[in-house]
């Protein structure tokens, strides 16, 4: 008879982190060929997608192989939240500060391959500040040894002082119609001195938005990697050098998430996190088009609003013993899903479809604009 128990095979899963990688460079490079086929046609320009992305990818991910053992050796091991999801705390030690790798390289082949655009540097200063900001949060917190860093008061006075250093360049140095939002079916709405104070306000809250979705390996990396292409794609038409920028830096989040992916190898920590934020708040602004940032960042928007609903319900809902409920199981909303019973790589696989979807959504209205 045969042994029906050795017979059997392990089950074998789409969901590994190497397959979701393969996942994540064919839908990028996918989006870009696609995308600039149709564009060159058009306007018989240059490629400004593929080519920043697969270069950017390429020396970013190379770089990794340096850098990551580096940083192993340094000990920059990731501190764990004794109070998250429980199956995270086998992730201790794992060197963080990942952003230092790719963050700066794709920086410097952007504003390259953009002829040193003002715009281009422009936005790569506010990223390199954020950058800088979150490198300062990381190192305390390996300091201190603690996943507490820099107080959350002064990671915010330095968020708001680098955004409205930035906001004072563009006020000086744009034209005035910087001020009128683009919203879909052509409506244009000038916004005047208001303008620049919504600005202040997108550049902190998306560089905190991208910070919190960073909590599950390759979630952050690669769904800033689809947002970035999606905007570069939509403001392509009117600002090529800062679809030049978001290209070389979702190429640069792709060569991390070759690090990054499940089990990770690195973490980007606030360092990656942070400027990653900024980047897509400082194009949005400069080209106009908050809308189009709106619906790429939307799952950055959610995971931020599911930490304001847990907060804002533990608080209503607080008793005479100092203790309220919970809405989720645990906030922000990938730690729900988690504790629902959901692995790691099917999150990533679902929120990189979702974010896939936004970023061609994104595009299909701003061509109506």
């Amino acid at each position: 008879m045969v042994d029906v128990q050795q017979s059997q095979k392990p089950a074998i899963t789409l969901w590994t982190g190497t397959n979701l990688l393969i996942f994540l460079t064919l839908s990028l490079g996918a989006f870009a060929i696609i995308f600039e086929s149709f564009s060159q046609r058009l306007t018989g320009s240059d490629s400004i997608m593929t080519l920043p992305l697969v270069i950017s990818a390429i020396a970013c991910g190379g770089l990794g192989f340096v850098v990551v053992p580096l940083l192993q050796k340094l000990k920059t091991g990731q501190i764990i939240q004794e109070d998250g999801p429980q199956t995270h705390l086998k992730k201790a030690g794992t060197p963080t500060m990942g952003g230092v790798f790719f963050i700066p390289i794709a920086v410097f082949i952007a504003a390259i391959w953009s002829h040193w655009n003002s715009q281009v540097i422009a936005a790569s200063a506010l990223t390199l500040a954020y950058f800088a900001i979150g490198w300062f949060d990381d190192w305390q917190v390996l300091r201190r040894k603690s996943n507490k860093g820099i107080s959350p008061r002064m990671k915010l006075i330095l968020q708001i002082l680098g955004g409205s250093a930035f906001c004072i360049w563009a006020f000086w140095t744009q034209p005035t119609s910087i001020t009128t939002v683009g919203l879909p079916g052509g409506v244009f709405v000038p916004l005047g001195l208001v303008f620049w104070l919504l600005a202040g306000f997108v550049l902190v809250a998306e560089s905190n938005s991208t910070n919190i979705t960073d909590g599950v390996d390759g979630l952050a990396g690669g769904t800033c990697a689809i947002a970035l292409l999606g905007l570069g794609a939509a403001i392509a038409p009117n600002y090529p050098e800062l679809t030049v920028f978001c290209a070389c830096l979702s190429g640069g989040c792709l060569g991390f998430v070759l690090h990054n992916r499940n089990p990770a190898k690195v973490f980007m920590g606030d360092t990656g996190s942070l400027a990653l934020g900024g980047a897509l708040a400082a194009v949005g602004i400069l080209s106009q088009n908050m809308w189009a940032l709106f619906l790429v960042s939307g799952i950055f928007f959610i995971e931020s609003l599911s930490v304001i609903a847990q907060v804002s319900y533990y608080k209503a809902t607080k008793g005479p013993d100092g203790k309220g409920k919970r809405l989720l199981k645990m906030a922000p909303i990938h730690h729900h899903i988690e504790l629902s019973g959901w692995s790691e790589t099917q999150i990533i696989g679902a929120f990189y479809a979702i974010a896939l979807g936004l970023a061609l959504l994104a595009l299909l209205m701003t061509s109506y604009q």
